[in-house]
C-alpha cells in the first residue's frame, strides 16, 4: 500500500518543513513493513510538497503509527497535512521499459 501526504507548506517555512519530514520518514522507516519513501514538492507550486511512503499492508502502517517514536516525530508532521485520504491499495503497478 502506499500513504500520500500532501502539504500546504509557506515558502518561509520550507527549510523547517523539510527537516521535519526527513525525521518523521526517518523513525518510520525504523518500523516492520516499511518499503521506501519519496519527499517532493510540486514543479508548478513550489508551496504544495508530498511525503509518499509505501508499506507491505495497511496493519503495518497503522502498527507504525502506534509506536512511540513514530507519535513523537512523525505523528505532529501528519497531523498537518491536507484533511484527504491518504491511504491507497496498489492494485496494478510496473517498472520502465530497458
Amino acid at each position: 500500500m502506499i500513504v500520500i501526504t500532501r502539504y500546504s507548506v509557506p515558502e518561509a517555512d520550507t527549510e523547517a518543513f523539510r527537516t521535519d519530514a526527513d525525521a518523521a520518514v526517518a523513525v518510520l522507516a525504523q518500523r516492520p513493513g516499511f518499503r521506501c519513501h519519496r519527499i517532493g514538492r510540486a514543479a508548478d507550486e513550489p508551496t504544495l510538497w508530498t511525503v509518499v511512503t509505501e508499506w507491505d499492508g495497511a496493519g503495518f502502517y497503522r502498527r507504525a503509527l502506534s509506536d512511540f517514536d513514530v507519535k513523537v516525530t512523525a505523528v505532529p508532521l501528519l497531523s498537518r497535512a491536507i484533511d484527504e485520504p491518504t491511504a491507497f491499495e496498489i492494485l496494478t503497478g510496473g517498472e520502465a521499459p530497458s
